[in-house]
């Protein structure tokens, strides 16, 4: 099969996308994206050309700019240009050229996948000055069509391109996700030119008398990936002369361990995780006795933040005392007797809500107190730790509901001795995140009840009581 023909059958095998979709080609104007354009052109699909301008070579760049306008006259379709100071972003993000390129890059193209382009008019060569540059000084291209089902994004990504982002990937530390390259489809962005070698590409544009530029800085060593293409590779090729070739089929293979692998992880999870209103719960000795365990231990923490320095950190948890924990930016790993709990990190709210004597009702965080005042003659005390009964004449309002601090005490019911809360909350065995949730009902400085737990036993009622309050706890 001819270039072109391997290109329809690779889209058709990987399902890129369907011929109603609105195809955006990110064309720099090499001879990689320029190839790019003229498969998709002779394949028959609609598409539209857009450039990132980072103002990074001067002349060049512009060179670059004005060729790939013209690439777009050429095939009748529409042209958006996005120009950045990158330099600036450099300076501002403390980023690498390379890093910060991308971030601009992508986070450009993130913006056209969510827009509406596939029906803007093609610009002509003599009106440039209406050329849909989204730039300082446009607010971006404007349109009144219908939009399509689906904005799909295409680069021009090769297969050499791949070798040299796997080596990367190797070198700098990976996982099997890193040594399988990248994928032809991620999301909305699609990378249809992975089955092709660099020379093939050079070759079908030489056949098909096509131009391009070439990019000075490819030749600069500096740039990581310039220097894994223009020295690295060829030094191994001289001991090892099908390197390449014995790399591409690596990628195979590795793409074929990540399935594997992917069904191997989902089979723990499915044994290990326990799933309880927003906490997931893992018995230890369960996980204890998984294999690999860091491997284990890393597929399930990075799911709530955690990066893989975390992963040993996690391992210890499992031969410590409870309440010892790991926490990411969003997740707390608490060990908790013979479970590892993960749960949501509590944003700290210093809430003290205040309770007037002719209130019967309060919402607050865990839910919800109903207050009713009652005849000692028509109670019937029941042993429901979700409701207090209180003798109304020993209360001083306004109450405070609030959350336990550290310190807090109160004389448990049935007790004459008073007990520290974090005392209290060892006997009750709760977790470190049931323990975040106690919140406290007060009384002139006096714990009166510690909401849906226990009264305070000076505040029971007795047969001396005449007038009751009873309260009511309904959990959220």
């Amino acid at each position: 099969m001819d270039l072109l023909q391997r290109f329809q059958q690779y889209i058709f095998d990987h399902h890129l996308f369907s011929p109603k979709d609105t195809l955006i080609l990110a064309v720099s104007g090499g001879v990689d994206s320029v190839v790019l354009c003229e498969l998709c052109h002779q394949a028959g699909y609609s598409f539209v050309i857009a450039h990132c301008n980072f103002n990074l070579r001067g002349a060049e760049s512009e060179r670059d700019a004005d060729f790939v306008q013209q690439l777009a006259h050429k095939y009748n379709v529409s042209f958006l240009i996005k120009e950045f100071d990158t330099k600036a972003y450099v300076d501002t993000h403390k980023l690498s050229i390379q890093e910060a390129a991308r971030a601009l890059r992508y986070g450009w193209f993130a913006e056209i996948l969510k827009s509406e382009v596939g029906g803007q008019k093609p610009e002509t060569e003599n009106r440039k000055e209406n050329v849909m540059r989204e730039n300082k000084k446009s607010g971006g291209p404007t349109t009144n069509h219908k939009p399509p089902t689906t904005n799909v994004l295409l680069t021009a990504h090769h297969l050499d391109d791949n070798i040299e982002t796997m080596l990367m990937h190797f070198f700098r530390g990976t996982g099997i996700h890193g040594l399988r390259g990248m994928l032809p489809k991620q999301g909305d962005i699609v990378r249809p030119l992975l089955f092709a070698r660099k020379e093939e590409l050079k070759k079908y544009a030489t056949e098909n008398k096509l131009s391009w530029v070439e990019d000075s800085s490819n030749a600069l060593d500096k740039y990581s990936r310039n220097y894994f293409r223009n020295q690295l590779i060829p030094l191994v090729q001289k001991i090892y002369p099908e390197a390449e070739n014995n790399l591409v089929a690596n990628l195979r293979r590795f793409a074929d361990m990540e399935l594997l692998y992917e069904q191997a992880v989902e089979q723990h999870k499915k044994k290990l995780l326990e799933y309880k209103g927003g906490e997931v719960h893992i018995p230890v000795l369960k996980l204890q006795k998984s294999q690999p365990l860091h491997s284990i231990v890393y597929e399930i923490i990075k799911d709530f933040g955690c990066s893989p320095a975390q992963v040993e950190e996690v391992a210890r948890l499992l031969g410590s005392e409870s309440g010892r924990y790991v926490q990411s930016a969003t997740h707390r790993i608490i060990k908790n007797r013979r479970w590892l709990i993960i749960a949501p990190v509590q944003a700290e709210q210093a809430q003290t809500l205040a309770i007037d004597e002719e209130e019967n009702k309060v919402v607050f965080e865990n839910g919800k107190l109903v207050f009713e005042s009652l005849s000692n003659k028509n109670v019937q005390l029941i042993n429901d730790p979700s409701m207090a009964f209180i003798d109304r004449a020993d209360l001083q309002f306004p109450l405070l509901l609030r959350k336990w601090k550290k310190g807090d005490y109160f004389y448990p019911l049935g007790l004459k001795k008073k007990k520290k809360l974090a005392r209290f909350f060892i006997d009750q065995k709760l977790s470190l995140t049931d323990k975040e949730k106690v919140w406290v009902l007060e009384s002139n400085k006096k714990v009166v009840w510690v909401v849906g737990l226990r009264i305070d036993d000076r505040f029971k009622i007795t047969d001396a009581t005449r007038q009751v309050l009873r309260i009511r706890f309904e959990n959220l």
